[in-house]
C-alpha cells in the first residue's frame, strides 16, 4: 500500500482541485476488488453516502493497484457535464502513470483532471462547504 506521505501528497492534489470548485472529489484504495471495479466503486460511492451532496457534484476515484483494476464514478451532476471520453481520458491518464509504476503520481494526476471538468461546471463559490472529507479512504 502507499505510505503516509504518498497518502499525504493524494489528498493535497484533492485540496488544490477543491479550491477551484464546489465539486467534491474522494479517492479509495482498495487492497481487494473481487468482481468489476465500477460496482466496488459503486457500492464504496453510496457507502460513502457521496450522493448525498447538495449538487450531486461528487466524484469518486476507486483504484485496487494490486489488483490492477480503477474506476470513476461521478454523481448525477457531474455524469451530465461528463462525455464517456472524458471519464476515458482521465482513466487513461491515471493508467498510463500506474504502467510505470507511478502510482501516486496517476492518482494525482487523475485528481487534477477530474478537477478540471468539475471546475467547468461547478466553479468555486463564495460561501462553498467542503461537504465530504479530503483524506484517502484505504478499504481494506
Amino acid at each position: 500500500m502507499l505510505n503516509k506521505e504518498e497518502l499525504q501528497r493524494i489528498t493535497e492534489s484533492i485540496r488544490l482541485a477543491e479550491s477551484r470548485t464546489s465539486g467534491e472529489i474522494r479517492v479509495c484504495i482498495a487492497r481487494q476488488c473481487k468482481g468489476s471495479p465500477l460496482d466496488a466503486a459503486l457500492k464504496k460511492f453510496r457507502q460513502l453516502k457521496m450522493d448525498t451532496t447538495h449538487l450531486r457534484n461528487g466524484v469518486l476515484i476507486y483504484i485496487s493497484p494490486f489488483r490492477h483494476k480503477a474506476a470513476i464514478i461521478g454523481d448525477q451532476g457531474i455524469h451530465e457535464a461528463a462525455n464517456e471520453d472524458f471519464w476515458n481520458e482521465a482513466m487513461e491518464v491515471m493508467l498510463s502513470h500506474f504502467r510505470n509504476g507511478a502510482i501516486t503520481e496517476g492518482i494525482c494526476k487523475g485528481v487534477e483532471k477530474v478537477g478540471e471538468l468539475i471546475k467547468s461546471r461547478y466553479p468555486v463559490s463564495e460561501n462553498d462547504i467542503n461537504e465530504l472529507s479530503d483524506e484517502v479512504i484505504m478499504d481494506e
